[in-house]
């Protein structure tokens, strides 16, 4: 989305159109090592997200998602769609990723942190890294927001998390990728370490938010985002443990790259798409040498390593 100019925007990289990181083209980057040699770091993002029925006025939402007859207020039909994932989905979920063994970062919006402890316990249990994703799946960060209004969105959600899960999140993703001009810095000036917004690369980079400071983009491809295949491309979903694969070998062939899966339970966990998640896991064990990590994990792996 358009931003205002800032009064004093700070100077741009060479050959860049925003102030954020530097173009820098991958042959020409030094090595990137992952932890036990591995060829390539793997993580999954789960989502536990509330929609609101009722959102207030005002708000920025994502106007893909309406029902096949067009949207209501109140469209319960639609909204209630997403909670089956919280109801019954995530569970098919989380059966799937215990079978591999994987500990997943778990991008939480506050209202579903305080609706949902049940599921927040299932977290902490499975060590799980919780991840700052605003306040509510209706409610975007964008340019129409003040700089004030958005610190407040970005503090409401953060304390929210932390309460719910006794842990004080360091990464953030953006509901449907929302940022204004200004939020890279602000993420950065309430703590967090990460952010994954920028589906603009396989690899981390550092960010510019102010000197001395350690910020790292992390990989967030929407391509294999099940939401994004199966939902809005509509994508048969037979095709996507061989998206996932495909994507995954050439990474872990190339060598110091990052895979991440995004899946969200009420598309996922539905009974006949499940199977398919467990196809496509099932594709990536076959590789040795994965660093199978949280996103957290692989932020601070990159910022003690090629940070300084």
């Amino acid at each position: 989305m358009s931003a205002p100019v800032s009064k004093n925007p700070p100077p741009l990289p060479a050959g860049m159109d925003n102030p954020w990181y530097d173009f820098s083209p991958y042959p020409k980057r030094p090595k990137l090592n992952w932890p036990r040699n591995a060829r390539v770091a793997f993580y999954v993002v789960l989502h536990l997200e509330y929609y609101e029925l009722l959102p207030p006025d005002g708000i920025v939402k994502d106007s893909r998602f309406t029902g096949e007859f067009g949207t209501y207020h109140p469209d319960y039909r639609t909204w209630t769609q997403r909670e089956y994932g919280n109801r019954t989905g995530i569970f098919r979920v989380l059966d799937v990723l215990d079978r591999y063994q994987i500990r997943a970062g778990v991008a939480v919006n506050a209202m579903a942190a305080e609706r949902y402890p049940f599921l927040m316990e299932q977290f902490r249990k499975r060590n799980y890294e919780i991840i700052g994703h605003g306040v509510s799946a209706n409610r975007m960060i964008s340019s129409k927001m003040s700089e004030a209004e958005e610190k407040q969105e970005i503090a409401t959600s953060l304390a929210a998390l932390e309460k719910a899960s006794g842990t004080a999140p360091r990464g953030w993703l953006g509901q449907e990728f929302g940022e204004s001009q200004r939020t890279p810095k602000l993420l950065a000036d309430a703590g967090l370490d990460y952010v994954l917004d920028w589906p603009n690369d396989d690899q981390p980079y550092p960010m510019h938010v102010g000197e001395g400071r350690k910020f790292v983009s992390l990989p967030n491809q929407p391509e294999w985002d099940d939401v994004q295949q199966l939902w809005l491309r509509r994508i048969n979903t037979t095709r996507y443990p061989d998206i996932v694969g495909d994507a995954f070998e050439l990474l872990h062939h190339e060598g110091g790259q990052v895979f991440n899966l995004s899946i969200h339970p009420w598309l996922m966990g539905m009974a006949h798409r499940i199977k398919y998640l467990d196809e496509a896991l099932r594709r990536v064990e076959r590789f040795g040498n994965v660093w199978h990590a949280t996103p957290g994990e692989v932020a601070k792996h990159y910022r003690e390593t090629m940070m300084g």
